[in-house]
């Protein structure tokens, strides 16, 4: 019997749920409720459900009458569920469009038909690259006809300006008066970087890299607990992202960053703020260097 096949975006649910199985630490027998999992992802429970069904077929959820989906195994760090040939050159054209955008090649409002003549796409193929940019708040179905891209850190200065406010705004939100330490939540950050250290570099996908690393710095501007501080840094991020998509080819720098991370979860996580504040700064700095140049 041949195989299903499975959307493009049916894998990468998949990723994202086995992501949450592993960060989370999710036992096996754990019922994984699909609700729950609507809610965090940002979708509906249709596409829940076959992501939830392409894991199943991978062995690491197991469904049963009366008890829904339950967790089987533990994935291994940054899995991947792409089944087909097309979710990898779908891969590649959304990261081509993402960087034709960001050079100028296309303009800001764009149609299906032009995307379809210029790369040699299949209507249906557009549609699901751009319904994923759509999801990752990187365009806009316009009101008429068409699409339009929302503004982006569009240049290499305007990215160096992204991380010299970072460096002003996240040391401070580690010094705020009310700052408190998410322990659980820090812990699931550092299984997140111990695994790419243990070979998770070499397989992630670059979305998998990325929200890595936003997950650590989103995590501790949160226990600032100022609401103003992390959703400055979370505009900050969704204008980067394709950016950082860009810059996620340097393995050596990768390797280096996740023992940065790993440094400065371990000095929160012992109390030590002011340290972390001060490594903090550095370290975006380090990386506004390593990423983009002096």
């Amino acid at each position: 019997m041949d195989q299903p096949v499975y959307s493009v975006l049916t894998q990468r649910l998949a990723e994202r749920i086995a992501d949450i199985i592993r960060r989370d630490g999710l036992a096996v027998g754990h019922r994984l409720k699909e609700m729950d999992l609507c809610h965090a992802l940002g979708v509906s429970r249709s596409p829940i459900r076959k992501a939830l069904q392409l894991l199943q077929t991978s062995g690491i959820v197991k469904s049963e009458s009366q008890k829904g989906f339950q967790v089987a195994r533990a994935p291994e760090p940054f899995e991947t569920f792409t089944s087909t040939q097309e979710g990898l050159d779908e891969d590649a054209l959304y990261l081509q469009i993402a960087r034709d955008r960001l050079s100028g090649i296309l303009a800001v409002e764009l149609t299906e038909s032009e995307i379809m003549a210029r790369y040699g796409l299949a209507r249906l193929q557009v549609q699901r690259i751009f319904n994923r940019m759509a999801r990752e708040q990187l365009i806009d179905r316009k009101a008429g006809r068409g699409w339009a891209f929302r503004p982006w850190l569009d240049s290499v200065e305007s990215h160096r300006e992204s991380y010299r406010f970072r460096m002003i705004l996240e040391p401070a939100a580690i010094l705020e008066p009310g700052y408190q330490v998410n322990v659980a939540e820090l812990k699931k950050c550092r299984r997140e970087q111990e695994a790419l250290l243990a070979g998770g570099i070499e397989k992630a996908t670059h979305e998998q890299l990325y929200l890595a690393g936003v997950h650590l710095h989103e995590t501790i501007a949160a226990g600032s607990n100022n609401r103003l501080i992390l959703e400055a840094l979370r505009k900050v991020n969704q204008l980067r992202r394709i950016v950082e998509y860009g810059t996620q080819l340097d393995k050596q720098r990768l390797h280096r960053q996740c023992e940065e991370h790993l440094t400065l979860i371990d000095l929160l996580l012992k109390g030590e703020r002011m340290e972390a504040s001060h490594f903090l700064r550095a370290h975006l700095g380090g990386a506004n260097i390593t990423k983009l140049g002096e």
